[in-house]
């Protein structure tokens, strides 16, 4: 299918955002960039690339059919290609913060107190990444716990936007500071309509269950606008009705 007008608005939409972000960005990193401090600056910028694109990411996850009727292409290569955006910044984020400091600690949770603990949380955050990076590459081999350890993507938000909030240097731009902010309650409104819909859905198939005791299966159906298939959303087309779909279980 092509890309259809409102999945080039959001395409335009994103890039908007981070347009604003870097010009938000830009007067305090510019006088930085002027004395020869270029790593530390790339290292607060590749940050908040990481925070915004892994954010549009968990944005995506309850408007799978929105998402392909957009793009015009399965929704796991539109997912993926934004969470892999925001890996690669957030892993070059700790990279370039261990070449400016000379040092490997940046990879190390620090325990030292409480609030040390929440202002380094970025560190701790980067390594839960990193298990839901693997949860997501192993959901074929355990599917019963695959989705758990995926969704543990909402505890690096959470964890980002505490340590962002607490020591981030770009923050003390409200601009910015707002905008990763509503990423963040964002992120957890779509968390939380997700499972209102897997809610839904789980208590009309107990419905139908009921309904039809003879057979204790529900009757097919198309998938409709309002009523999607059963968790394996028939989504994955390829190129529409006319083929197989492929499956695919969210977290």
């Amino acid at each position: 299918m092509p890309l259809k007008k409102s999945g080039v608005l959001a395409i335009l939409g994103i890039i908007l955002l981070a347009l604003v972000i870097t010009l938000l960005f830009l007067p305090h990193a510019l006088p930085e960039i002027a004395e020869g401090d270029v790593v530390h600056v790339l290292t607060r910028l590749f940050g908040l690339y990481g925070f915004l694109f892994l954010s549009i990411a968990t944005l995506t996850t309850p408007f799978l059919r929105e998402v392909i009727q957009a793009f015009g292409k399965p929704f796991l290569k539109i997912h993926h290609a934004f969470a892999a955006f925001g890996i690669v910044f957030i892993t070059l984020h700790p990279i370039f913060n261990a070449i400016d400091r000379f040092s490997l600690s940046v990879f190390l949770p620090s325990f030292d107190s409480w609030e040390s603990f929440w202002m380094l949380a970025g560190r701790p955050a980067f390594i839960i990444l990193y298990i839901a990076v693997a949860a997501a590459l192993l959901r074929r081999t355990a599917p019963k716990y695959w989705r758990f350890f995926h969704a543990l993507t909402y505890i690096v938000l959470f964890f980002g936007i505490v340590h962002a909030n607490l020591i981030g240097e770009d923050f003390e731009n409200i601009g910015i500071m707002l905008i990763f902010d509503a990423l963040f309650l964002s992120s957890l409104a779509s968390f939380t309509y997700k499972r209102y819909k897997n809610y839904q859905l789980k208590r009309k198939q107990t419905h139908t269950s009921l309904s039809n005791p003879t057979t204790n299966q529900p009757p097919p159906t198309l998938p409709s606008k309002k009523t999607p298939t059963p968790k394996t959303i028939d989504l994955l087309y390829k190129g529409g009705y006319s083929q197989k779909p492929q499956k695919y279980e969210l977290c």
